[in-house]
């Protein structure tokens, strides 16, 4: 008997090659319906999150993994607005990359393809869900969601929204299939189905992502932890690090791009009282080295596993530095490759930074929660990645394609 998810799989194959037929104007009318059709069914969808939230805090789920689990009116209507941003970002499947003449006359240029299935695993956001499906619909794929089991209820209803409105517009509603058996041995299932999906992109924890980068016989897109680092350099203005540290740490501290670890200069120690103050004030723990403990009473001694830990809660951690040199150092030895800020204004050091770093987003005097899709005007992102091979960063339109070489000759035989 064929299993769930090969069916699932087999389905969205089918899906695939339809969905790569579909013009600009065919696209674009989806994904309107859609998120017009998340508004009207708003209601309907709250109401199916809070079983979602009720169960997780039943389960002991810790606050900032709740934050990300809720939803509200306000993240419904943002979810509607990616959908038309995706909507009004220009197409670019079919785009010529390149064409050049070879001598014997044959023209050979490089196309912009849909990639065909992409399968996403992720945990706890249902946002993603929406997401997901507006970059990989606009992109001619067809995509397969597991969600986490936490978010089953919320999942199925945004599903459903998404469904009946390209239902309205009389497309085919397998470009999106949930997967909705919970049980582990699926996404098992589903990581071995090479041949009918053609990418996996896991999107949660450190544990997730491991298991599918180890286990996955589907080619893998890593979207990375984030164990960011803000280093506060001997030049920082004072208020301003201050500012973009609270933004980074408290903003939202349960994301991939919320700063973890602090690195600060010797000499820009005194900013630490300040520091303290303002992140005491969201209940945030800190965790530092010995120059650090010495500053204040409410910092706690940090061990070895600090400096790697992607807290996903209100700790973050601190090391002192006698270098920009060293801070470098410390940030590439610990860091996932995510997202690093340097506050300065030493423009030579702003360069050295950037330079090298090793991080799929390297900021100036800005906090890391920029690392998104939408912020950096994708519209959405289907993740961020940490790897360097296909796509590094949030994840737009363009890494959702891959690049097909088209040939015209005039009769040409090889010698």
């Amino acid at each position: 008997m064929e299993k769930y998810m090969e069916t699932l799989a087999k389905r969205a194959k089918a899906a695939s090659i339809e969905a790569a037929k579909l013009n600009t104007a065919q696209k674009n009318a989806g994904l309107i319906s859609a998120a017009e059709e998340l508004l009207i069914q708003k209601e309907f969808i709250l109401e199916e999150n809070e079983k979602d939230i009720k169960a997780a805090a039943k389960k002991g789920t810790r606050q900032s993994l709740l934050d990300r689990l809720k939803l509200s009116e306000k993240r419904i209507e943002d979810m509607a607005e990616g959908l038309r941003q995706v909507a009004s970002l220009e197409n670019p499947v079919g785009e010529v990359l390149s064409m050049k003449n070879r001598p014997n006359g044959l023209r050979i240029g490089k196309k912009r393809v849909p990639i065909g299935v992409v399968g996403i695993i992720y945990e706890s956001r249902p946002n993603v869900t929406a997401d997901a499906f507006g970059l990989c619909f606009k992109t001619g794929n067809a995509v397969i969601l597991r969600g986490g089991s936490d978010a089953i209820y919320s999942n199925q209803a945004i599903v459903h929204a998404i469904k009946t409105g390209l239902r309205k517009e009389k497309l085919l509603q397998d470009l999106i299939l949930l997967v909705e058996d919970t049980g582990r041995e699926v996404v098992q299932d589903m990581m071995k189905m090479h041949g009918l999906i053609d990418v996996l992109i896991p999107r949660g924890g450190a544990g997730l992502i491991a298991n599918v980068v180890e286990n996955s016989t589907v080619p893998v897109i890593e979207t990375g932890t984030g164990n960011c680092h803000i280093y506060v350099d001997e030049s920082a203005d004072r208020k301003m690090a201050v500012d973009i540290i609270e933004n980074a740490k408290t903003q939202r501290m349960g994301v991939c791009n919320a700063c973890e670890s602090l690195v600060i200069h010797e000499h820009a120690m005194n900013i630490l009282p300040d520091v303290v103050e303002r992140l005491k004030m969201h209940g945030v723990e800190i965790r530092g080295d010995e120059r650090a403990c010495l500053t204040s009473s409410y910092i706690v001694p940090a061990d070895e596993e600090d400096w790697e830990k992607e807290y996903l809660d209100a700790v973050i951690s601190v090391k002192i530095v006698d270098s920009i040199d060293a801070a470098i150092a410390h940030i590439n030895q610990y860091n996932t490759g995510h997202s690093e800020s340097i506050i300065t204004q030493d423009y030579n050091h702003a360069l050295k930074f950037q330079d090298e770093i090793d991080a799929a987003a390297v900021y100036v005097n800005a906090s890391t929660r920029f690392t998104d899709g939408f912020e950096f005007g994708f519209g959405a992102e289907i993740g961020i990645s940490t790897q360097k091979l296909h796509a590094r960063g949030p994840m737009g339109l363009e890494a959702l394609t891959t690049t097909k070489y088209i040939i015209f000759g005039d009769g040409q035989i090889r010698n």
